[in-house]
C-alpha cells in the first residue's frame, strides 16, 4: 500500500505490527488521545511498554520535577528525557539488541469548560532509529483551532500518530515527514508554528529550513528563529513584550537597515506605554519577498539572508502576511503590549496603494482600521534617492489626491512617527546597490554594510561574492 493511502488507523496498526519500536506514551492535559489509537487498532502490546497520564500537578512534579509552566517546552523535554531514560534502563538488558526504544510525550491545554482559553500544546518524540543507536528527537508546538474540546482532542490524536509514524518510517526524509504531520487533517483544525529536529538521525537538518517549510506548506502563518539559528515558538517569545518589527529583503542588510531599527527603538522606548518594558526587535522576511524571483524559494539565498541577519544578532520572523494589517493582527494576538513597525518612505507610499486592498469589502479604509486599531504606530525612515535630491519624510510625503485627507487624518492622530534621529551618511545606501556591487566585484559595497555582515559575506561567498 502506498504511504499516501494510509489513514490514521492504518498508520497506528502498521506501527503496532512492526516489532522494531517499543516505548512509552506520556500525555498530560487533553486525555490519552494518541495512545488511544494504538489500543483501538489492536496489537498495542508490541508497541506500548507503558501509557501514563499525570494530570495532577503534584503528581506530575513528583515524576518529572517542578516547573513554572506545565504546557511548555521545558516540561515536554523533562517528560521525554525521563521516560526515554527509564525505558533504556529497564529494557536494554532484555531486548536492547533487537528493539529501538522511544518515548512520546505531549502536554496540552484544550478548550476548557468555560472556554476562552488558548488551546495549544507541545508534543515530541525521543527515539532510536535502530537498536543501540543514539537518540534523535522531534518537538513540535501545535495550536488547536476547533471550537469543541472533543474535536480538538481528536485532532491531537491524529497529529500524534502522524508524528510517530513519520519518525519511524520517514526520518530519512525530514521534509516529507513535516508534510505528513497534517495527514487526514486541515490547517483549519491544527496549526504547527514551531518544529525542531535534533540528534544523530537529523545531524544534517537545518531547522531554519524546516521553519521555512512550515510557512510554505501553510502549516503556520509564521515561524521564528533566533540569532543562533535556534527554533523559537512565537507565542512564548512575544508574550508580554513590546515588539518592533522591520520588514525587508535584507539582501544584504545595510547600515540603513540597522539604523532604521535603532532609530525606531529609540523613539519607541520614549512611548509612555513602552517605557521600562522589555522590547523585542524583529527582522521580518515575507514569503512573497522570498519568492520574488520565481515560484520556488532559493534555499541557498534564504540561508544566506538568515546567516547575515544572525550576524546582526536579531530575532527573525518568516511570515506569509504580506499585508501589514495581517502582520499586526498576528502580533497583537500574541502580546498585549505596544507594537511598532518601522519602514522607509517607499514602503509607506506602497501602503497607500489601493490595489493591495481589492480583496477587502472596505478597501483601504478597512485595512487601516485593522492596522491601527490597537494604537499601533508606524515609524518612518526618510528617503533621499540621490545626493542632490531633497529628503522625503513623513511630513512632506505626497500621496494620491483622493487619499490626502486620509493621510492627514492618520498623521494628526499620531499613527506616523517621523524618525528624525537618523544618520544622514546612511541615506545613500541601498541593498540593491550593494548587491550589484558584490556581483560586479566592486569592493565599495563593504562600506554599505556592518562589518560583521561584510565578514560573513566574504567568508562564505554569499550573494555572488568572489574574492
Amino acid at each position: 500500500m502506498k504511504e499516501a493511502e494510509l489513514d490514521t488507523h492504518q498508520k497506528a496498526l502498521k506501527i503496532n505490527l512492526d516489532k522494531r519500536w517499543y516505548g512509552t506514551l506520556a500525555e498530560i492535559g487533553a486525555g490519552q488521545e494518541v495512545v488511544r489509537w494504538f489500543f483501538r487498532v489492536g496489537g498495542a502490546a508490541g508497541t506500548v511498554a507503558k501509557s501514563i497520564s499525570a494530570y495532577d500537578m503534584v503528581v506530575s512534579d513528583a515524576i518529572y520535577g517542578g516547573t513554572e509552566r506545565y504546557v511548555s517546552r521545558s516540561r515536554l523535554q523533562s517528560m521525554l528525557d525521563y521516560e526515554y531514560k527509564l525505558n533504556v534502563e529497564r529494557l536494554s538488558e532484555k531486548r536492547g539488541d533487537t528493539t529501538a526504544f522511544f518515548a512520546f510525550a505531549d502536554t496540552v491545554v484544550a478548550r476548557s469548560f468555560k472556554g476562552g482559553n488558548e488551546c495549544h500544546g507541545w508534543m515530541g518524540l525521543k527515539f532510536q532509529s535502530r537498536p543501540r543507536d543514539e537518540a534523535s528527537q522531534i518537538c513540535i508546538h501545535v495550536r488547536m483551532l476547533d471550537t469543541e474540546a472533543a474535536l480538538q482532542q481528536e485532532a491531537l490524536g491524529v497529529v500524534g500518530v502522524n508524528l510517530l509514524y513519520g519518525a519511524f518510517f520517514l526520518h530519512h526524509d525530514p521534509e516529507k515527514l513535516v508534510e505528513s504531520l497534517l495527514d487526514k487533517l486541515t490547517t483549519g483544525r491544527i496549526e504547527i508554528d514551531a518544529i525542531e529536529f535534533r540528534g544523530i538521525e537529523f545531524r544534517a537538518v537545518d531547522n531554519r529550513l524546516i521553519s521555512l517549510k512550515l510557512v510554505q506548506l501553510g502549516l503556520s502563518g509564521a515561524a521564528m528563529f533566533g540569532a543562533k539559528g535556534e527554533v523559537l515558538q512565537p507565542s512564548d517569545v512575544l508574550y508580554k513584550k513590546a515588539v518592533m518589527v522591520e520588514r525587508g529583503s535584507f539582501r544584504p542588510p545595510t547600515h540603513v537597515n540597522l539604523d532604521m531599527l535603532e532609530c525606531a527603538l529609540e523613539k519607541f522606548s520614549q512611548d509612555p506605554a513602552v517605557k521600562g518594558k522589555e522590547v523585542l526587535p524583529v527582522f521580518e522576511l515575507t514569503m512573497r519577498n522570498l519568492l520574488s524571483e520565481g515560484n520556488e524559494v532559493d534555499r541557498r539565498d534564504f540561508l544566506a539572508r538568515a546567516d547575515v541577519l544572525a550576524a546582526c544578532g536579531v530575532t527573525v520572523l518568516i511570515s506569509d502576511y504580506f499585508e501589514y494589517y495581517r502582520l499586526a493582527a498576528y502580533l497583537s494576538w500574541r502580546t498585549k503590549e505596544r507594537i511598532g513597525i518601522v519602514m522607509g518612505v517607499p514602503s509607506l507610499i506602497e501602503l497607500f496603494d489601493e490595489k493591495y486592498y481589492s480583496n477587502l469589502p472596505g478597501g483601504i479604509l478597512e485595512s487601516f482600521g485593522r492596522l491601527f486599531k490597537n494604537d499601533l504606530k508606524l515609524y518612518v525612515y526618510p528617503l533621499q534617492p540621490g545626493s542632490s535630491d531633497s529628503i522625503t519624510t513623513v511630513n512632506n510625503l505626497e500621496v494620491a489626491p483622493e487619499l490626502k485627507k486620509l493621510y492627514g487624518y492618520l498623521a494628526d492622530r499620531g499613527s506616523f512617527v517621523e524618525l528624525d534621529n537618523y544618520n544622514p551618511e546612511y541615506l545613500k545606501f541601498f541593498s540593491r546597490d550593494a548587491l550589484k556591487k558584490i556581483a560586479a566585484g566592486d569592493d565599495s559595497w563593504k562600506e554599505m554594510v556592518p562589518q560583521a555582515v561584510a565578514d560573513i559575506i566574504v567568508e562564505r561567498q554569499f550573494f555572488g561574492y568572489r574574492a
